[in-house]
């Protein structure tokens, strides 16, 4: 940005239900407390959020780029967040709903496709309250970080640092044992608004 602040950013986030916000009152999740705090700082933000429950990396796929495309016309500053994994490797059937290569193949196709087009950052997924759950997803985490770093894609990994927070924890176990509340999604936020791939975006 070299110190000049943007006349309008819009930024859509891609994912499932963390990056939708579910379980939050206040309907923002970490996704819109971020771009609150980003508009506070001066910056115009135009805020899409486009998480869909249960959804899969293999669904994700499928419609990222039509509606990135269409709320992201060229002659606007656009950028693109994803995070997302969590019903990747949930067991449905005795099985995870999406094996991981095929995750891991997913990202890479996603990832490789975006970074074309737009300043593009991912976001680990986020622990749940389910322990078998959690060594899963903290697997998928580190191979997700291994894609990013491969593409030379800012990663930000979550799961170790939300998987010690008492607040996303309890919240999660005492809401539906997965999604927290307000408080668990405001933790969230503050560890990407200190995170230098978000902070590079509006310096």
């Amino acid at each position: 940005m070299s110190g000049t602040k943007p006349s309008e950013v819009r930024i859509c986030f891609l994912g499932e239900s963390f990056v939708n916000g579910t379980g939050d009152p206040q309907c923002l999740g970490w996704t819109g407390r971020i771009c609150v705090n980003a508009n506070q700082k001066g910056y115009d933000i135009t805020y899409y959020n486009l998480g869909v429950r249960r959804e899969t990396s293999t669904e994700l796929k499928n419609r990222w780029l039509t509606e990135v495309s269409y709320r992201l016309p060229k002659e606007y500053d656009g950028r693109v967040v994803f995070s997302f994994g969590v019903n990747d490797i949930t067991i449905e059937n005795g099985k995870t709903r999406v094996p991981i290569n095929q995750s891991i193949e997913n990202l890479s196709s996603i990832l490789s496709a975006a970074k074309q087009l737009y300043p593009v950052l991912m976001v680990s997924p986020a622990p749940c309250g389910d322990r078998e759950q959690n060594q899963r997803i903290a697997n998928l985490s580190q191979e997700f970080g291994l894609v990013c770093q491969q593409l030379n894609i800012p990663y930000l990994n979550v799961f170790p640092i939300l998987k010690k927070s008492s607040v996303w924890i309890d919240e999660a176990k005492n809401n539906d044992g997965a999604h927290p509340r307000a408080g668990g999604y405001q933790v969230f936020a503050q560890i990407v608004d200190n995170w230098d791939g978000w902070l590079s975006w509006f310096r």
